[in-house]
């Protein structure tokens, strides 16, 4: 046999393995999808244990690849809010563990996803003792990944969560309308719509906080006025 037939075999069986990958995620996040926006909290943690299931052999299908990793690793630290205190703090460990693998084979994997995740359990967790939770250090982590997905929109979205929580209003605005302003993926729109309508929520929050300050401003030089 020709070694350019050969190379014509190998380059069209990766594109078939990465095929079936790529249809394989998309129906991860789908399920994802929907367990996370539409099914009741009661029924989600054996909703999520089956999904896990599927993730994990597709893990063991493509030992070599990120993103069955970061899909274990978003499962398990959402299924953290069903379970109890004890066995969450467990599931966010291994989600971090699972997240750190998944950067040092790809960091780029699903737009830099796996920084995002990581970012908001280093944001949301306990600090230590009970836990690793770092504000710095989320900060860090979400800044990598506008790095690699400048215009995503979940990188987008999520730093300017994190901002908003820090009460940096301007620069959280920012990143909420440059998260508004990406394109929602075809086949995982409702997902994406879902996080839009939440980007919403974001930059009516920040409205609000700066009207409140400059009401709670104007009182101030009243009371002054007021004083004099």
């Amino acid at each position: 046999m020709k070694k350019t037939t050969i190379v014509a075999i190998m380059s069209l069986s990766t594109q078939c393995f990465a095929g079936n990958l790529n249809s394989s995620l998309q129906d991860i996040e789908t399920e994802w999808a929907s367990i996370h926006y539409n099914t009741p909290q009661l029924k989600q943690e054996p909703a999520y244990n089956k999904l896990y299931m599927k993730v994990v052999n597709l893990a063991k299908d493509y030992p070599y690849h990120a993103e069955p990793l970061i899909w274990e690793a978003i499962i398990k630290a959402c299924n953290a809010e069903n379970i109890n205190a004890i066995d969450a703090l467990d599931n966010i460990q291994e989600a971090h563990d699972l997240l750190q693998n998944a950067i040092k084979i790809n960091p780029s994997a699903l737009g830099g996803s796996a920084y995002v995740t990581l970012g908001a359990l280093y944001q949301l967790t306990p600090e230590w003792p009970i836990g690793f939770g770092d504000i710095k250090i989320a900060k860090s982590l979400y800044e990598s990944a506008i790095k690699i997905s400048p215009t995503g929109l979940e990188s987008n979205h999520f730093y300017a969560e994190y901002l908003l929580s820090q009460d940096e209003l301007d620069v959280a605005e920012k990143y909420y309308r440059i998260a508004l302003s990406a394109p929602s993926r075809p086949e995982q729109k409702f997902a994406d719509d879902k996080i839009k309508e939440l980007t919403k929520v974001g930059l009516e929050k920040i409205k609000q906080r700066k009207h409140e300050k400059t009401n709670s401003l104007f009182s101030s030089f009243l009371k002054k006025d007021n004083i004099n």
